[in-house]
């Protein structure tokens, strides 16, 4: 139970992080171009690689800290960091068949995926 109260916690500070980012680019007259997803992407990915060399260093990184910390904020912040990082531990095992797939599958299946919410949800509204 105390596992889940640091991810629902980090979840709400990593969601806030990322509002507060969109907004700031939205006030900013930024609609032309996803450059709030972008930087919110990349940066998410590179705090992911942060925690992830970190546990990987053998620090003392406590359990706790690094479920907050990845599964928490950066997973309210942005679950591309997650998905990098994923496709990073399949490439560094020697997977790159594995890793060439999941990049591929989880482009492709959440697109598709997104066309087909929303072809249901016109269907469904019409």
């Amino acid at each position: 139970m105390r596992m889940l109260l640091l991810v629902c916690v980090g979840g709400a500070i990593g969601a806030g992080l990322r509002f507060l980012i969109s907004h700031w680019f939205a006030a900013r007259g930024s609609t032309l171009f996803p450059w709030a997803t972008l930087v919110i992407n990349v940066s998410g990915s590179v705090l992911m690689g942060v925690v992830a060399g970190a546990v990987t260093a053998r620090t003392s990184l406590s359990p706790e800290l690094r479920i907050f910390l990845a599964t928490g904020i950066l997973g309210g912040y942005t679950t591309f960091s997650a998905f990098s990082l994923e496709l990073w531990q399949l490439a560094d095992r020697g997977e790159p068949a594995a890793a060439a797939l999941y990049l591929a599958a989880s482009v492709i299946l959440s697109v598709a995926g997104l066309v087909a919410g929303l072809a249901a949800a016109r269907w469904m509204l019409s």
